[in-house]
C-alpha cells in the first residue's frame, strides 16, 4: 500500500477565494443600497469588505486545517467523512475548491486547494 496522499488547504487560495467573496459582497450590497433609492451606496461597499473579512477571520482556524487523505481505497475527510474511491462518481473543480459527488448523490468539497486541478486528476488517477 502506498503513503496516504494529504490535500491540504492553502492559505493563499483561503485568501484569494474570500476576496472575491468580498468583491461580490461590496458590489452586491452597494446594488441594494442603490435599488432602494438611499443616497448612501457607496457605505455598501465597506460594508460587504467588513462582512467578509470578519467571516473570513472568524472561520479561518477552522478551513486552514480541515486536511484531506487519499488512501489507495478511500478518500477520508474531516469530521468523518469517508468516501471509497470506487463510489465517487465526478469529480468537479469549482473556484479553489474540488467537489466529490458519490454515486449515492453525496457531495463533499476539499477546500482552498492551490492547484485544484492537479488535486483532481490525482484523485482520477487513484480511481482508474
Amino acid at each position: 500500500m502506498a503513503d496516504p496522499v494529504t490535500f491540504a488547504p492553502d492559505k493563499g487560495a483561503y485568501v484569494r477565494t474570500n476576496a472575491w467573496l468580498a468583491a461580490g459582497a461590496m458590489a452586491g450590497a452597494m446594488l441594494v443600497l442603490w435599488l432602494i433609492g438611499n443616497p448612501y451606496v457607496w457605505t455598501g461597499a465597506p460594508a460587504g469588505l467588513a462582512a467578509v473579512g470578519v467571516r473570513a477571520w472568524y472561520l479561518a482556524s477552522e478551513e486552514l486545517v480541515a486536511n484531506w487523505q487519499m488512501t489507495d481505497t478511500t478518500l477520508t475527510g474531516p469530521g468523518g467523512r469517508s468516501v471509497p474511491l470506487n463510489q465517487i462518481a465526478a469529480v468537479n473543480i469549482m473556484g479553489s475548491f474540488v467537489q466529490i459527488v458519490t454515486k449515492g448523490g453525496d457531495k463533499h468539497l476539499i477546500k482552498y486547494q492551490a492547484d485544484p486541478a492537479t488535486t483532481k486528476a490525482a484523485i482520477e488517477r487513484a480511481m482508474a
